[in-house]
Order: structure tokens, then sequence, then C-alpha cells
């Protein structure tokens, strides 16, 4: 498998206080990651580094055979399908749902003078489906719950057809059953071998998604332990990076995990 996603000795700094690294981690096409660790463990700020947002302070970070601080990032980022909550604040209240997810591919938000084909629209309506809101395709964005929200942002970020998909906390916020609803189908997708790589950011393991294959445990800053997700999620390990006793339990496919 070709390499996605690469992390060579990775450090992020800010004033004094080292907030990441070192860091070292390789993702492959067709692995499906989920990054876990309690508040202030890095999981955001290797996200941003992943997702081109900012640079390392040391090290060497390599996605998509492309060098970060050695290429032309708004040629990179079109390749890269990221969804988080901060993504929301530039869309218009008024942006109908189909043209919210078809405007990725021009990597703008909200809709202006492009040209779009049936194919366009095909695909949009394809990924709508997908996630099961294809109901609301006229819809405007801000009449959506945010359960609604994030199966559109999901499906939007999909469109290009990336070779990285970044998930940030993708099932935060919603309620059991639209929580169970998108996790089936983000297993659906990771089943899928023309999905792209997918790295997934939650602070729960109830939210890791049953197709996920590796896991990257984070504590202040460093990683805790790394590689396939049965030997990484684990009541030690968990137990060691919130520093506190944590029972871990496996159940088809699924992972729960309570305090002891």
């Amino acid at each position: 498998m070709s390499q996605v996603l690469n992390f060579e000795n990775v450090t992020v700094v800010r004033g004094e206080r080292r907030i990441l690294g070192p860091i070292n981690l390789e993702v492959s096409e067709r692995q499906r990651w989920v990054i876990v660790g309690p508040n202030g463990a890095g999981k955001t700020t290797l996200f941003q580094l992943a997702a081109t947002a900012i640079h390392p302070t040391s090290g060497i970070v390599t996605i998509l055979a492309e060098v970060l601080g050695r290429c032309d990032v708004f040629e990179l980022r079109p390749r890269i399908g990221i969804t988080t909550s901060t993504l929301t604040a530039p869309i218009p209240d008024d942006e109908r749902v189909i043209d919210l997810v078809m405007s990725s591919a021009y990597a703008i938000v909200g809709r202006w003078n492009e040209e779009y084909d049936l194919w366009d629209e095909s695909r949009a309506l394809s990924l709508l489906t997908t996630l099961g809101v294809r109901e609301f395709r006229d819809r405007r964005f801000g009449t959506l719950s945010d359960g609604e929200k994030k199966r559109v942002l999901i499906a939007r970020a999909l469109m290009p057809n990336p070779e990285l998909l970044l998930l940030d906390e993708p099932a935060a916020g919603l309620d059991l059953a639209g929580r169970e609803d998108l996790l089936k189908r983000l297993d659906l997708l990771a089943q899928d071998p023309l999905s792209p790589a997918t790295l997934i950011i939650t602070h729960h393991l109830e939210e890791v998604p049953k197709g996920s294959t590796h896991a990257l445990l984070l504590s202040h800053g460093e990683s805790v332990a790394m590689g396939a997700i049965d030997e990484v999620l684990t009541s030690a390990n968990l137990s060691k990076a919130y520093g506190v006793e944590i029972s871990v339990h496996h159940e088809d496919g699924r992972f729960f995990a309570r305090a002891l």
C-alpha cells in the first residue's frame, strides 16, 4: 500500500511549551485511523498538521508525497477532505445543501458563478444518499440540525474524491440514534475499497467506527501507543494515557470504556 501521510520526528512548540511530539506516524491507503486521548493531548494540533493548517516546529510532514513547507498547500488541499466544527462558521445559512456539497469541487464555500454539470449533481446526490440526507438537497443549511449538518459536511468532504479524509469528532453532540446511524454509515464507507485513507479524532471510544483499523493514543503531546486498533485501545494503555484506571471491552467490533 502506498503512503498517504507521514510524520518524521514531528514537534510543535508554542512559546516555551512543546504541545506535540516528537511524533512518528505513517498512514497508508485503505487504512482507517482513529486518534484518541484526553483534553490537551495534542489531537487537534496533529489534525491541523495533517490538514496543512499549520507547520511543524521541527521534523518532516509528508502528505500525499508532498513535504509541508516545500509545496503549494493551495494545490494540495483539494486532495484532502476535511470536516471540523470550525468549517460551519463561513457557510451562509441560506446556502442550499446540494450547492454546498458541489462547491467543494472548487474548494470554496458559497456558490457563485461556477459551472456544474450533471455528473457533479449526480455525485453530490449519491454522497448525500450514502450519508442519509438526500431528502435535504434543497433545504437551506442553516435550517438543519447539528447531526444533519455533520452528515452534509462529510458528503462535502468526499465530493472532490479526496485521497485523505480527516474527520474531527464527527459524532460529537449527536443523540444516541443519530450517533449510531452515522457510525453505521462511516463503517460502510470504511469497508469500501475505493474510499480514501481516513483519520478520525474522537474523545469517546464508543464513537470509534467498526471499520477502523489503526489507532494512535496520545497523552501530553506524546504517543502512548500506536498500531493495530485492538492492540492500542486496551485497558492498560487507556489507564496510562488518562491517569485513572479504565476498563475497556470490545464487542461486535465496537469499543466501550468506563473508569473503575
